[in-house]
């Protein structure tokens, strides 16, 4: 008996380990550039990693050079558009929350030693309580939340910091340096290496909602009135494939994901067939329309329904 539970926990874990293999294959296999981000991330850590490793880095930058293998972790992302959001967000939030918070501590000392903790905490509370309420701002949250996010982060561990330490200038100055230093690798790795563009995801995703509303609208009339399609792909059951009647509702639920690609494709530089200033809005106008058009066909689906058929 003991032999025999124990040869079954063995096939219950092999069968374990291949499934989560499979699984594994198969996400390589729906969209192999994940597998080449991933080696993209690794080699932006393992660059930046040299701070670290290299002497005359490290004396310049001191175990500030944690900074940047943060950075890295944060800011890559699949698509380079949304890198570029994540590291101009994080770069110009950082220098303004650093240099603000440098004049903050200046200005606070000039009150003396007693009244500078109260001054320094007046600021505090009128910039963080100013920069949280502009996230409400539609274009700012949109588009700049995460480095407002950054800037209130940053801002105060400045201040807070720079009450305790003598070298606030150069404490500044090393952060800025080594996120710097992370962001630009990020961005350089991310366009220059085997790029993935926001952009031409959302123009075939547009694409591709398009051919499943007029695939649903070419085959409805065949349906409804049980007519053979010439065209019917036949699958290993001899049935047609009516999977067309089903996809449309991939279209009602893109909203999100448009929207998300539309913004990340702003920041993108001008690449492929799509330059500078390309009309990304349109795209989203093009969206409004098919969800419309999406919710007349979830009307007229109804009417496959034999009940609605009589």
């Amino acid at each position: 008996m003991e032999s025999a539970h124990k040869s079954s926990s063995y096939f219950n874990m092999k069968a374990l380990i291949l499934n989560f293999i499979m699984r594994i294959k198969k996400l390589g296999k729906d969209d192999p550039r994940r597998i080449v981000h991933s080696f993209k991330v690794a080699l932006a850590i393992t660059l930046v990693s040299m701070v670290y490793y290299l002497r005359p880095l490290y004396k310049g930058i001191g175990d500030n050079g944690v900074w940047a293998i943060l950075t890295v972790v944060v800011v890559f992302e699949f698509s380079a558009g949304a890198t570029l959001c994540k590291g101009m967000n994080r770069g110009f939030a950082t220098f303004l929350a650093g240099t603000l918070g440098v004049g903050a501590n200046y200005l606070a000392s000039l009150f003396g030693t007693k009244v500078e903790p109260i001054v320094l905490g007046c600021l505090v509370f009128l910039l963080v309580a100013s920069a949280t309420f502009s996230r409400f701002i539609p274009h700012i949250k949109k588009r700049y939340d995460y480095g407002v996010l950054i800037f209130i982060l940053t801002f105060s561990l400045v201040v807070v910091s720079g009450y305790r330490v003598d070298k606030i200038l150069e404490l500044a100055h090393q952060r800025l340096s080594t996120i710097l230093i992370g962001g630009a690798t990020c961005i350089v790795i991310s366009i220059c290496v085997c790029p993935v563009w926001a952009g031409e995801d959302l123009h075939n995703l547009i694409v591709s909602n398009l051919e499943k509303l007029a695939s649903f609208l070419e085959g409805f009339g065949g349906e409804i009135f049980e007519l053979t399609l010439e065209e019917d792909i036949v699958v290993s059951s001899n049935e047609p494939d009516k999977s067309f009647l089903t996809a449309y509702k991939s279209v009602l639920n893109s909203k999100a994901t448009e929207e998300s690609l539309a913004n990340f494709a702003w920041w993108e530089p001008g690449h492929g067939k799509f330059r500078f200033s390309h009309p990304w809005k349109q795209y989203l106008k093009i969206g409004v329309l098919m969800r419309q058009c999406g919710y007349h066909i979830e009307a007229l689906n109804a009417y496959l329904d034999e009940k609605f058929q009589v």
